[in-house]
C-alpha cells in the first residue's frame, strides 16, 4: 500500500469524526443551547449542505495549485471550523463553525479519490478509493464513539477541540507522506463541466443522494431513537455507534472488493438489502438486541455502496474526473441533508422517533430503481462512455462489460 494512501486515510479519519460525532451529541448540544432536537439536527443538515457547496467550489479553486498543497489547505480550513464550533457562544455560531469545517470535506475526498486512484494499477482503483474511505469508516469505530463518550462526560466542546487536534495530525501526515504531484495539466472548468452532460454521471449522483440519504434518515436521530424507543441508557449510544462504525468498515471493504469485479450487481444487492433493513428497523428499534444488529447492518449496507458509486462516477467522467468526483462527495452529503431534514419533519409531525426509518427505506428503494434504469440505458446504448467529452480514443475502443 502506498504510504500516501495512509496519509489520505488519516485526513479522512479526522473529517469522518467531525461529520458523525454530532449525532451522538445532539441531546447535549440541544440542551446546552436551549433548542429542540430537530433544531439541533440542523447541525447535521448545515454541515451536509456546506459539503455540497464546498465540494465544487474548493475543487475549482484547487485547480490552480498542486493537489498536495490543496489537501493541506483544506485540512487547515477543517481545523479552523472545528475550533469555532468548540468555542461557539451561541447555536448560530456553532452552525457557522460546522459549515466552515464542511467546506473542506467534499474537495478533500474528491481530490483524494483521484489521487488514490492514480497511485495504483487500473484494476485496483476501487480498492484504493476504499482504502482512503477506510479512514472515514474507522472514525466511526474509534473517533465517533470516543468523541461521544468524552462529550457526554466532559462536555461536547472538549470533543470538538480534540477533533481539531485530529485535523492537525492529518495535516502533518499529508505534508510528510503525500507525494508532491504536479497539478493536473489542462484542467479547465468547461472541460470538467462537460462530464455532467453524461446522463450516466447524473444517474450515479442521484443514486448517491438517495441511497446514502437512506442511511442518514435513520442514523441522524439514532440517539433519541435508541434511548426513547429501544430503552437504552444514554451511555449506550457510544457502543451502538461503534457497531454502526464496524458495519461501515466491513461494508466499505466489501464494496471496494466487489466494485472492481461486478459493480452494478454490487449496487443492486446493497441498495435492495438496505431498503429492506431500514423498513424492518421500524420494528427492530423496539428490541435492544435486534436494534443493535440492525444498526450494524445499516452501516454495512450503506457503505457497501460508497466505492462502487464513486468508481461509477470516475468511470463515466472520462478525462474530467476531478470535479465530478468532488461533486459526487457533495451528493453523499446532499443525501445526508435531505434525509436529516425529512427525518426532522416526520418527528415534528408527531410520527415518533422510528418514523425516519420509513423515510430511509423509501429513499433507498428510489436509488435501487435508478440503478436498474442506469443499467437499462447502458444496455440500450451499448456505448455508455462514448458521449463523454474528453474520452480518449483508447477509452472509446475499450470493450463494454455488463
Amino acid at each position: 500500500m502506498p504510504l500516501a494512501l495512509l496519509a489520505l486515510a488519516i485526513g479522512a479519519f479526522g473529517i469522518g469524526t467531525t461529520e458523525f460525532v454530532i449525532m451522538g451529541l445532539l441531546p447535549e448540544v440541544a440542551s446546552d443551547f436551549g433548542v429542540s432536537i430537530p433544531t439541533a439536527g440542523l447541525l447535521v443538515t448545515g454541515y451536509a449542505l456546506g459539503v455540497v457547496i464546498g465540494a465544487p467550489l474548493m475543487t475549482v479553486l484547487g485547480t490552480k495549485i498542486t493537489r498536495k498543497r490543496m489537501l493541506m489547505l483544506l485540512m487547515g480550513l477543517f481545523i479552523a471550523g472545528n475550533l469555532l464550533s468548540a468555542l461557539a457562544p451561541a447555536f448560530g455560531v456553532m452552525l457557522a463553525g460546522r459549515i466552515v469545517a464542511s467546506l473542506a470535506h467534499g474537495a478533500f475526498f474528491g481530490i483524494g479519490s483521484v489521487v488514490a486512484a492514480d497511485l495504483v494499477a487500473p484494476e485496483k482503483k476501487a480498492g484504493a478509493i476504499a482504502m482512503m474511505f477506510t479512514g472515514l469508516t474507522v472514525a466511526n469505530v474509534v473517533g465517533v464513539p470516543l468523541g461521544t463518550l468524552i462529550g457526554q462526560n466532559l462536555g461536547w466542546r472538549i470533543t470538538f477541540v480534540l477533533v481539531a487536534a485530529l485535523g492537525v495530525i492529518g495535516l502533518t501526515g499529508i505534508a510528510r507522506l503525500v507525494p508532491d504531484m504536479p497539478k493536473a495539466e489542462g484542467v479547465h472548468l468547461r472541460h470538467e463541466l462537460a462530464a455532467f452532460r453524461n446522463v450516466q454521471v447524473l444517474l450515479a449522483m442521484a443514486m448517491t443522494v438517495l441511497g446514502f440519504g437512506g442511511v442518514f434518515a435513520a442514523i441522524t436521530y439514532i440517539a433519541p431513537m435508541m434511548t426513547h424507543v429501544a430503552g437504552f441508557a444514554d451511555g449506550s449510544v457510544t457502543w451502538l455507534l461503534v457497531l454502526f462504525g464496524i458495519g461501515m468498515v466491513v461494508g466499505n471493504l466489501i464494496g471496494g472488493k466487489y466494485a472492481d469485479r461486478a459493480l452494478m450487481p454490487m449496487l443492486y444487492a446493497a441498495l435492495g438489502a438496505l431498503a429492506i433493513v431500514l423498513g424492518l428497523f421500524t420494528v427492530t428499534a423496539h428490541a435492544k438486541v435486534l436494534a443493535a444488529v440492525t444498526i450494524a447492518l445499516v452501516g454495512a449496507l450503506g457503505f457497501a455502496t460508497v466505492p462502487p458509486l464513486q468508481k461509477r462516477v470516475l468511470d463515466q467522467a472520462h478525462g474530467a474526473p476531478t470535479l465530478a468526483s468532488a461533486v459526487n462527495i457533495g451528493a453523499f452529503n446532499l443525501g445526508n441533508a435531505l434525509a436529516a431534514w425529512l427525518g426532522g419533519l416526520v418527528i415534528d409531525a408527531g410520527l415518533g422517533y422510528t418514523a425516519p426509518n420509513w423515510v430511509g427505506a423509501f429513499l433507498a428503494t428510489a436509488a435501487l430503481v435508478l440503478a436498474f434504469l442506469s443499467a437499462a440505458l447502458e444496455r440500450r446504448t451499448d456505448q455508455p462512455s462514448r458521449v463523454v467529452a474528453g474520452a480518449t480514443p483508447a477509452e472509446q475502443a475499450s470493450p463494454v462489460h455488463h
